[in-house]
């Protein structure tokens, strides 16, 4: 007897998410395990073995990507035939699908064909899948790495962008997240000590300092090391943050830690609200939609539909009634996306694995 679940595998260049759904669609896992894709293939095989308790040996996988973007290979043809070689090598290539957007899914063999499509889609799974409710709404993703704005009605994802770059021409994909972002990126002056700094061009601290010292940063959001190989605590993160800024911590510089901590999330937050109105003010946007928020940073969509007077709901209490599925749902919503997606719209030639 086989199980007939199906495991949704989102392969990002810093994470690994599975999602396991029962044959009768219920989810019943999901997890993120760390998966630094830059340092090698290695790093995907380790994040395999580690979420393979989840893998039964003879689940459907439905596969999407944005690891091929890494500079790991020469160009994101090369990264997504690399990654499927690789998933196919571990799980099987007979029971993989991966999602090609418009596509729908694409057997493992036919990738070269469709690589274009395969690549970078993990975004449009999300929000195709959030709106298969038939609502009108806008799906707000902020990951670790990067934030997804995307507005969807009747059943239709009404994004701009199809690829990377023009998703981020027309705001529909923000390279600011709530962990890894350096804080270099987030604006071109700070203000400290009652002036205006621009902050050092370098590597010192990252968005996860500055939403641990707000108090914001969930559990578990933050898998890898920090800027500098140090602690995971509010001091380590203040150290860090000050850096930015030329400055050392002691008593009188930890207040202003914080103080710059807090600009620097409202100056994260302007910047998706910005995204959102431009992408509400288009024609074809729904009036007033309802934010569905997604992604380890979250919260912070949940303030951008405060800030817009939009109704909130989370993602994930969507997709599971218990509550810590639901979160681990919305943490890792695009393996659950396509784990849901993949009964209706399989490729007519994939058969599962026979176990």
């Amino acid at each position: 007897m086989t199980s007939g679940a199906i495991i949704g595998l989102d392969v990002g260049g810093a994470h690994l998410k599975l999602a396991r759904l029962s044959a009768a669609g219920a989810l019943e896992a999901a997890r993120i395990a760390p998966c630094a894709l830059w340092r090698g293939l290695d790093q995907l095989e380790d994040a395999l073995v580690s979420l393979g308790g989840d893998i039964p040996p003879d689940a459907s996988c439905a596969v999407t990507m944005t690891g091929e973007l890494v500079d790991l290979w020469p160009d994101r043809r090369a990264g997504v035939a690399a990654i499927v070689e690789a998933l196919g090598a571990r799980l099987g290539r007979d029971r993989l699908a991966f999602y090609a957007g418009p596509s729908a899914f694409v057997p493992a063999g036919d990738e070269a064909a469709h690589w274009s499509a395969i690549a970078s889609a993990n975004w449009r799974a999300t929000a195709e899948a959030a709106a298969a409710s038939g609502e009108a709404g806008l799906l707000i993703d902020v990951g670790s790495t990067t934030s997804d704005i995307i507005a969807f009605a009747g059943q239709k994802v009404l994004a701009r962008g199809s690829d990377d770059a023009s998703r981020m021409a027309a705001d529909e994909l923000v390279y600011l997240g709530a962990a890894r972002t350096p804080v270099m990126a987030l604006a071109a002056r700070m203000p400290f000590g009652g002036g205006w700094i621009s902050p050092m061009a370098e590597f010192f601290a990252t968005t996860a300092d500055v939403f641990r010292l707000t108090g914001d940063l969930p559990d578990g959001a933050d898998l890898h090391p920090a800027a500098d190989g140090g602690a995971k605590t509010e001091e380590a993160s203040a150290r860090r943050l000050l850096r930015m800024v030329g400055a050392d911590l002691d008593e009188e510089t930890e207040g202003q830690a914080r103080a710059l901590a807090a600009w620097l999330a409202e100056a994260l937050l302007r910047r998706l609200c910005d995204a959102a109105a431009l992408t509400l003010s288009r024609a074809d946007a729904p009036a007033a939609p309802t934010v569905f928020g997604a992604g380890v940073g979250r919260f912070l969509a949940r303030r951008l539909a405060d800030r817009l007077g939009l109704m909130y709901r989370d993602l994930g209490r969507e997709w599971s009634l218990d509550e810590a599925l639901a979160a681990a749902a919305a943490d890792c919503a695009p393996a659950v996306a396509v784990a849901r997606l993949l009964p209706a719209r399989r490729p007519a030639s994939f058969a599962p694995h026979p176990g």
